[in-house]
């Protein structure tokens, strides 16, 4: 069974034992966390979620995603600027899916 979870903006098809990285949530490594927002689950879709439906999971741990480099220039004017950026991820394990 799988079910499609919302989370951050961005939508994600887990399954039992699967494991995800999203977008920073508040928690420590080995919290549980719950994700109320299921699009899909068992077959079942939502308008716009399945009522009552439940994704569960553990935070497996809180990293940083790949540098990413934001690099601005205005031709012949001699204006250029350089930033980096690094978004906070969470891995997260799947452990349990109610519909």
């Amino acid at each position: 069974m799988f079910a499609v979870i919302k989370t951050g903006g961005k939508q994600y098809k887990v399954q039992k034992d699967s494991v995800i990285i999203v977008e920073k949530l508040a928690g420590q490594a080995g919290d549980a966390v719950s994700f109320g927002e299921v699009l899909m689950a068992d077959g079942k879709i939502g308008t716009p979620t399945v009522a009552g439906a439940v994704v569960s999971g553990q935070i497996v741990k809180q990293t940083r995603g790949e540098k990413v480099i934001v690099f601005k220039k205005i031709r012949r004017h001699g204006y250029k600027r350089k930033q980096g950026h690094k978004q906070d991820l969470t891995v997260v394990k799947i452990t349990d899916i109610k519909a």
